[in-house]
């Protein structure tokens, strides 16, 4: 493989990789970086391909339920193996 080439695909991985580390913020309250775990929350409880994320905070609120019940959820997913997490 050439210089150039290597170059180009180390290019388009980076790229990949940065799409995957974006930083989120809370759509209600705009807390910066959101953790994994409210983005994943986001995707798995609203919608997988949402363009708006939420706090873990805010998604409780949204939800009208306890905060301690969206930290067991995602224990819980976790423990049944979601990628999100």
């Amino acid at each position: 493989m050439g210089k150039t080439s290597l170059h180009s695909a180390l290019d388009q991985t980076l790229k990949k990789w940065g799409n995957c580390v974006e930083k989120k913020s809370c759509y209600i309250c705009g807390k910066k970086n959101l953790s994994k775990n409210e983005i994943g929350l986001t995707k798995k409880l609203l919608d997988k391909d949402s363009k708006r994320f939420y706090c873990i905070d805010c998604l409780a609120e949204y939800l009208e339920v306890d905060t301690e019940f969206l930290l067991a959820k995602v224990e819980e997913f976790k423990e049944q193996g979601c990628k999100l997490f």
